[in-house]
């Protein structure tokens, strides 16, 4: 909705465009506690933002400008109806998610900006869950959106996909759209640690990208691939009663199969070049525990080479924790515990409950019940919704026996 709207208002007016989606959604509020959810609940908002587009331009077009390229459509009403309804246009729509995801891309900003912006405008990310994701505060974030907003106001259209600057542009889309998937499969939500409605989301708008003969590039297919092997293991993220289970714990018939077959053809089709991503590396390392049958057949050598090659490409402390945990699988928990206290920058980590988390399993399973517990009780301070919160307690209460 906001990238149609924004489509037919221009760039400048994202304001009016955020605020005609938020009239859709108050009306359904309104118009559904009366007379019940419709039978095609998007159809309906589409259309609602739809009505409420042409009442804007009905009522405006003469105080303010719109879409460069279409303000002469809009001078007469029998091009305005026309011209708004083939905006609304799911073919139409398709191209317009993509162009404003570009659009947020723009080169005055840092790729962090870039990023958030994608975040918060195409993907409806709340200011608090694009802090979490960048380990970030809620105040620094709410202003660099803001700014970042203004950057791209100074646009009068939405990015042309024919623009040179295309594959530029491409890398912010990308990291968004994992950062998106990511939000779904471990993310900071109040409410869940799982939702595979976002994963869902981000897949859909990575297909848009390998739609798109520029966009398909080998790090979009391993974007794709990564995506797929992830979500194969959402059925058994939760065990029978609703709470998370590890991967050493989830129950691996639960997996689906079709999707770590479609994986594994989006991770064969990305090698098709000489381009190596950290895509590459985290669809590779998920292949890995996709192909063993069970915990104890994963090949804990090849990942933790693989962590180390993305440390070389991308290196953060959560990869270095990621890189840690699977050092104490090949080499025993003493040994992942000093990777851990070797992480430069795990002051980032502070707020994020599972480096604590990892600290009391790697504790526990080297016999201090007592240190192990006192660290699961710091992660459990931490915990951002009830899953994380109950797998916590578990955990603190397994040190303590």
């Amino acid at each position: 909705m906001v990238a149609a709207l924004t489509r037919i208002f221009g760039v400048h007016n994202l304001a009016l465009a955020e605020d005609v989606v938020q009239d859709a959604f108050c009306r359904a509020l309104e118009t559904w506690k009366l007379r019940g959810v419709p039978h095609n609940p998007s159809a309906w908002l589409l259309r609602t933002a739809k009505n409420r587009a042409i009442d804007v331009l009905r009522r405006e077009r003469h105080a303010r400008t719109f879409a460069p390229e279409l303000e002469r459509l809009f001078e007469s009403e029998w091009t305005l109806v026309p011209t708004v309804t083939e905006m609304f246009d799911p073919s139409a729509i398709k191209d317009d998610q993509l162009r404003m995801m570009f659009s947020c891309c723009h080169p005055r900003l840092p790729e962090t900006a870039q990023v958030a912006l994608v975040l918060h405008i195409s993907c409806g990310f709340s200011v608090s869950e694009i802090a979490s994701a960048f380990l970030s505060t809620d105040a620094a974030m709410e202003k660099r959106i803001s700014r970042a907003k203004k950057v791209l106001a100074a646009s009068r259209k939405l990015f042309d996909l024919n623009d040179n600057d295309f594959i530029e542009r491409l890398c912010a889309v990308q990291r968004a759209l994992y950062l998106l998937f990511n939000e779904g499969y471990h993310g900071a939500s109040a409410d869940s640690a799982v939702r595979a409605e976002l994963c869902a989301e981000a897949m859909r708008l990575t297909s848009l990208l390998l739609e798109n003969s520029l966009a398909s590039s080998p790090a979009t297919y391993a974007l794709a691939a990564l995506m797929h092997l992830n979500a194969a293991r959402l059925p058994a993220r939760l065990d029978a009663s609703g709470n998370l289970a590890s991967l050493f714990d989830q129950d691996r018939s639960l997996w689906d199969a079709s999707l770590m077959s479609r994986g594994h053809q989006l991770l064969e089709h990305s090698a098709s070049g000489s381009e190596l991503t950290e895509y590459h590396i985290e669809a590779a390392i998920a292949w890995v525990h996709a192909s063993a049958r069970r915990a104890e057949e994963t090949n804990w050598e090849q990942i933790v080479s693989l962590y180390g090659t993305l440390m070389a490409l991308r290196p953060s402390p959560v990869v270095a924790l990621n890189r840690a945990i699977a050092v104490a699988q090949l080499e025993g928990p003493e040994r992942g515990l000093e990777e851990i206290r070797a992480i430069k920058d795990c002051d980032r980590l502070a707020t994020y409950p599972f480096y604590s988390a990892a600290l009391g399993e790697l504790e526990l399973r080297s016999g201090k019940h007592e240190i192990a517990r006192r660290h699961f009780e710091a992660a459990l301070a931490l915990a951002r919704n009830p899953m994380e919160r109950r797998f916590l307690e578990q955990r603190a209460l397994a040190a303590s026996r």
